[in-house]
């Protein structure tokens, strides 16, 4: 049997073989996070025609280093009128269900590692995208939460846009998926991969495809999308009364988002780990290409930062009520009909 088929039809790993890649996940986590920092600083700086940062060291690629350092050594501390124990259970809500969604994508097919079938990702579940969008909506918990135990008016209006925000876009972004599922006649988000091996799905639901990085950057809270976090009217939004370890939960959750959102763009539009043209290299050379993949709509994430004013909040509810959520409706009913037309 092939190591491709092998993938497809399922396979059992080790009990070390699962907690080492659980370590695995953590420490890549851990490692493209700071990353991601000093590249969106970096570029920042660009865009605006200054340097960035450029003191701690080599080009100030320690920079997130430092900061990180920072935030974790300072006091933690918390209001006199807010709720204790949802206080600092809120960033860690944020935290765990941003390693978790990670955990599903895939940077790789089956390998053998030393004599033993290895999938490079974390887990490859049969409903992948329903086990995406589950912890994405407990995520939703991890913002309101935040701002409702702050015991501050602010915080509690930014938990609140975060609230009908999320719930808005992640509508749009599931029936973005759709014509995918529809398409690859799969919910595995490895599956999903494999069947794009004639032609990356980007191409015939290239709609789908812009559709579902919209509403990526509406649920990342992202530029222009970041009305959660509004300095200009909510001071911070719904992490205002956070500081120290617990604020860098939430920005470390943040830019984890973001990364997720890149994988599975990725995964499902951009073909996973394969090339172009049937170029098939050595297994070692996944992990790069999907990290490459990522890397570019990442990118993209900084460039409409530097690029796009905020919204207002009005436009934002329309866009995605109005826009984006007739638009991905007609998407998936035309590749419904596509499907069962050319089937």
């Amino acid at each position: 049997m092939s190591v491709g088929l092998m993938s497809l039809v399922g396979y059992y790993e080790p009990v070390w073989i699962q907690i080492l890649k659980a370590l695995v996940i953590f420490a890549v986590a851990l490692q493209l996070v700071p990353v991601v920092l000093i590249a969106e600083r970096k570029l920042l700086g660009r865009f605006q025609g200054r340097y960035g940062p450029n003191r701690v060291g080599p080009y100030g690629a320690l920079q997130p280093m430092a900061d990180i350092l920072k935030l974790l050594t300072k006091e933690q501390f918390r209001p006199t009128t807010s709720v204790g124990l949802l206080f600092a259970l809120a960033p860690v809500i944020s935290i765990l269900t941003a390693v978790a969604a990670f955990a599903i994508i895939p940077f790789g097919d089956v390998q053998d590692i030393f004599g033993t079938k290895v999938g490079l990702y974390g887990v490859d579940v049969s409903i992948g995208p329903l086990y995406l969008f589950a912890f994405g909506a407990v995520a939703f918990y991890g913002i309101m939460l935040g701002g409702w135990s702050s015991g501050s008016k602010y915080s509690f209006l930014g938990a609140m846009r975060g609230a009908a925000q999320l719930i808005s876009y992640e509508v749009s972004q599931g029936l973005a998926l759709l014509g995918v599922i529809f398409t690859a006649q799969t919910l595995s988000l490895t599956g999903i991969v494999h069947a794009q091996a004639g032609m990356w799905y980007i191409v015939p639901q290239f709609v789908g495809f812009l559709i579902f990085l919209v509403a990526g950057f509406a649920e990342t809270n992202r530029a222009p999308f970041d009305l959660t976090e509004a300095d200009a009217e909510l001071v911070g939004g719904y992490n205002t009364e956070f500081g120290g370890g617990r604020f860098a939960s939430y920005y470390f959750a943040e830019y984890l988002n973001v990364l997720v959102v890149a994988g599975v763009v990725t995964t499902v539009f951009l073909g996973g780990w394969l090339l172009p043209f049937g170029i098939d290299p050595p297994g070692w050379v996944d992990p790069i290409v999907v990290l490459f993949k990522m890397s570019l709509i990442t990118f993209l994430f900084i460039w409409v930062r530097a690029t796009l004013p905020r919204l207002r909040y009005d436009q934002l509810m329309s866009f995605g009520w109005k826009v984006l959520l007739p638009l991905a409706t007609l998407n998936a009913l035309a590749t419904a009909v596509l499907v069962v037309v050319t089937h």
